[in-house]
């Protein structure tokens, strides 16, 4: 199992994209926390269990300090260590849009959950790498962050940006301790956050202009994430990966 005797920290692991890597990590033998806002967080825990895995559910708001040092200060308590960082909680609103018409305090929402969740959360973690000699950290952007759309979601852009920028710091500061960080740049993933949006004309558009012909699935994204946690990603580090069926290459 590639995940043998690592413990693994997921937020948002509720659903979508994050209850699929969970369930992944546990299957290859991860014990994992799940920290999520939402409470059927602790569903993604008993689907483990069932499985016959390892894992534990935490509520916290990755957009405040206090929360992301108790999350921390579990995973550490319940397992001893944290191998593995995934910060895949985030958030769109169908109220970003151009800035002149953004509200500030939706700015601040997004920004606050997609870029400051993610350095909070590496903030607590990483001390904890160090500690016990290096870790993996997979961070969530997106392909918004690379290709401007007619839609001008600012905010959203704006923090999965932000979010590459930081990851290749990180992975320069700290690759000499032995933690590597990777991000990820999923396209559209058919997961609840985005369920609202797929009329029968989306679907169409996508189909069009992905060259593989459809939109992606949770489990495809949650593989390459096992993956960049794993052994078998040992030199990668500082890497930005599109997940999005080849759509960034029309």
């Amino acid at each position: 199992m590639r995940l043998e005797n690592k413990v693994a920290l997921i937020t948002g692991g509720s659903s979508g994209i994050g209850r699929s890597s969970a369930i992944r990590f546990a299957q290859e033998g991860a014990k994992v926390l799940i920290a999520d806002l939402k409470l059927s967080g602790e569903k993604t825990v008993e689907e483990i269990h069932e499985l016959g895995g390892v894992a534990s559910f935490i509520q916290g708001d990755i957009s405040r300090k206090n929360d992301c040092k108790n999350i921390v200060k579990k995973i550490v308590e319940d397992y001893g260590k944290v191998d593995i960082l995934y910060n895949n909680a985030g958030i769109w609103l169908s109220e970003d849009g151009p800035s002149p018409d953004l509200k500030e305090e939706n700015w601040d929402k997004v920004i606050n959950i997609n870029l400051k969740g993610p350095f909070l959360m590496c903030k607590y973690v990483i001390p904890e790498m160090v500690r016990t000699g290096g870790g993996s950290i997979i961070n969530v952007s997106s392909i918004a962050a690379f290709r401007a759309g007619k839609d001008n979601f600012d905010a959203y852009a704006a923090s999965k940006g932000g979010v590459i920028s930081l990851s290749k710091t990180m992975a320069s500061t700290w690759g000499p301790k032995n933690i590597r960080v990777n991000v990820i740049c999923p396209g559209t993933i058919r997961t609840a956050m985005t369920e609202d949006s797929y009329t029968d004309w989306v679907m169409e558009y996508w189909k069009k202009h992905i060259p593989l012909g459809r939109i992606g699935k949770p489990e495809e994204v949650a593989e390459l994430v096992l993956f960049l946690s794993s052994d078998q990603a040992s030199y990668i580090s500082g890497a930005v990966i599109l997940v999005d069926g080849g759509y960034m290459t029309r």
